[in-house]
């Protein structure tokens, strides 16, 4: 049996223990993952527990993807390239080995027929998903990434983080409130909470406008994943563009995690109907 579970604060929206159960069921493991509720205060608390009780394996959400990194004996180039771990594997001699699978994710969701290469991305906000959408985007072969924002001050140390490890990528930051044109703009991605149940679920980052403006061949991609069908993916169908939901996104980053705790690729199909019943 797999003993692994999740670390955060608050988890009481989290379908993690659903998908992660349904995918390791399909290759043949039984699993205990248990929901550990876990705000940044008690994170060395909750190290020591895992570390003495038997764990493989864990994911990390917010708050604690970047203080996290602190307590690892190594990382994957994806977690150093973010900045940050969701995923981490326990060695029998207790040590945490680091990974940041939501990278892996969001850029599987990405359909193959979608070709980004020279073309520009606008990424709606600039914390941590922000960051794993500026490595996928850079691994599909964008040139120009363009950041939207309510606070440019805040943003600082994103921005500055991303130009320094993606110096081909020419990278700009602007207002929110003062979107310009995404005329030339192939992908937008919304990397902020807005639209999700229980946060703004009825409004969505940017205007109805700023879709009008969009070219027709672009995809709007939303890595809320609850609702599944949030606010701008429904804008944006309305308007015939094709859309990429976060619930593809985080059924990819679970297969990944399973991956690397298992050595086995599970069942997606099975992860997200598991995920849909769990929405329901």
């Amino acid at each position: 049996m797999y003993k692994l579970g999740i670390i955060g604060y608050p988890l009481g929206h989290s379908i993690s223990a659903v998908i992660q159960k349904a995918g390791l069921n399909s290759i043949g493991e039984d699993v205990q993952y248990d929901v550990m509720e876990t705000p940044a205060e008690d994170l060395i608390d909750r190290i020591k527990y895992i570390k003495t009780n038997g764990y493989q394996g864990f994911n990390v959400t917010i708050p604690l993807k970047v203080p996290m990194s602190l307590f690892l004996t190594d990382i994957d180039d994806y977690a150093n390239i973010a900045g940050c771990v969701n995923t981490v594997k326990v060695t029998e001699n207790r040590e945490f080995y680091g990974y940041n699978t939501d990278i892996y994710g969001f850029k599987k969701a990405i359909p193959a027929d979608v070709d980004l290469k020279g073309k520009t991305a606008s990424i709606l906000g600039t914390g941590g998903a922000a960051r794993a959408a500026v490595v996928g985007l850079s691994e599909k072969g964008v040139k120009n990434i363009d950041f939207y924002t309510r606070n440019i001050v805040n943003s600082h140390q994103t921005v500055n983080y991303v130009r320094t490890k993606f110096p081909d990528i020419e990278f700009n930051v602007y207002q929110i409130q003062n979107m310009r044109s995404l005329a030339d703009t192939s992908i937008v991605v919304n990397a902020t909470p807005i639209g999700m149940k229980g946060y703004i679920a009825d409004q969505m980052a940017l205007e109805p406008r700023d879709l009008d403006g969009l070219n027709p061949s672009a995809v709007v991609y939303d890595i809320v994943y609850n609702p599944t069908k949030t606010i701008l993916l429904k804008e944006a169908e309305k308007r015939g563009f094709k859309t990429i939901g976060g619930l593809d996104m985080l059924i990819y980053q679970a297969e990944r995690a399973i991956e690397i705790w298992t050595g086995k690729t599970p069942d997606t199909k099975l992860m997200k109907i598991a995920a849909l019943e769990a929405l329901q």
